[in-house]
């Protein structure tokens, strides 16, 4: 089998030359360039068409992020992020960059690192993200979001039924930001049910993820406290913080250190689990790209309930992994386009209320 191609993306000629060493001794992999700022990054893929590419964010003459940008609306490339995560505004770059298609992304090594250990993470990430079949990203997609989009989006949705929906519950895991951003900006202001967000993003980049999503949309971001009552969170997105499980209980939102599921925590599936068994049929399930199966198991829960279920398509899916495990189960009732999805909620929002 031929090796996994990959471009090394980084400023520092010290940490390129150690990712290229790292790579390079893996006899699946092969390291076919290298380069030291954004616009070479461009012209290297372009002219090599790399397998995978590690991206540094800060980069002279062009960021990692804009190269990304470029790369996924011209290249589509699956690409790895190799980054800092202690500069706020790097770990910022970092989620515009996973929403603008980069696929993974994993902190430098630290002085205290094992070097083993690291080195190992880099080369099974760089194996996991070159087999992922990315899609072209329209530069600036998100940014060009508008009123007028939402609602050609809502022309082509399939109808669906008017229901009560009391709690929406979401899940993603990789791709996921850019598409929970998508969602979320197609729904208004007047939209009053408490949104729960579960997202799998590595520690440590998690931990400003809420700030960052906080500031693509109106509506209120935030990671809650335990014991809250549900009522406090209508209208806002709630979301599960690192490394600990969000579920939802006699009314109150609950955080819980229970053991992982799908080596997850959070997962998916704890909390579209405890939704279905809280509100059952008022319970809306929206499962979005990424790896993996967690979330099927929970909709299913949900859909048997009485709630209603909708799973991202595989054509707008960064991974059409959880989508797909949980149309295949016959938990969603619904499978639609990225776009779509806010629409749909929109409609659902309308029904609660006018009860």
């Amino acid at each position: 089998m031929a090796p996994i191609r990959v471009l090394v993306v980084e400023d520092s000629l010290t940490v390129r030359m150690r990712l290229c060493e790292v790579l390079a001794r893996d006899r699946d992999i092969e390291v076919v360039g290298q380069a030291e700022d954004g616009r070479r990054a461009i012209e290297l893929a372009r002219d090599l068409r790399p397998d995978a590419i590690t991206m540094d964010m800060m980069l002279p003459a062009m960021s990692g992020l804009a190269a990304t940008e470029y790369i996924m609306a011209h290249q589509p490339t699956p690409i790895l992020i190799v980054s800092s995560s202690t500069n706020r505004g790097e770990l910022f770059k970092t989620y515009e960059a996973l929403a603008a298609g980069a696929v993974d992304v994993l902190e430098k090594p630290g002085a205290d690192e094992d070097d083993g250990g690291w080195e190992r993470r880099l080369v099974a990430a760089v194996k996991l993200v070159a087999r992922i079949r990315v899609i072209r990203h329209p530069r600036a997609r998100l940014s060009a979001f508008s009123a007028a989009s939402a609602a050609g989006s809502a022309d082509g949705a399939r109808p669906l039924a008017p229901r009560r929906a009391k709690v929406v519950a979401i899940g993603a895991s990789t791709g996921g930001p850019g598409a929970i951003v998508e969602v979320l900006r197609g729904l208004p202001s007047a939209f009053t049910a408490p949104i729960l967000l579960v997202l799998h993003i590595n520690e440590p980049f998690g931990r400003a993820f809420g700030d960052w999503l906080d500031g693509q949309t109106p509506r209120g971001v935030r990671f809650p406290e335990d014991g809250e009552r549900l009522e406090h969170a209508r209208g806002r997105v709630i979301l599960a913080p690192p490394g600990r499980h969000l579920t939802v209980r006699d009314g109150l939102l609950r955080l819980s250190d229970a053991p992982e599921r799908h080596s997850c925590r959070p997962s998916v599936d704890v909390l579209f689990e405890s939704v279905a068994r809280e509100v059952g049929g008022a319970a809306t399930a929206c499962l979005l790209t990424g790896m993996g199966r967690d979330g099927a198991a929970g909709m299913l829960a949900i859909r048997r309930a009485g709630g209603l279920t909708i799973a991202q398509d595989e054509a707008s899916s960064v991974v059409f992994g959880m989508p797909r495990e949980a149309i295949l189960l016959g938990a969603a009732q619904h499978v639609l386009p990225i776009g779509e999805i806010g629409p749909a909620l929109v409609a659902l929002t309308a029904a609660e209320d006018a009860a």
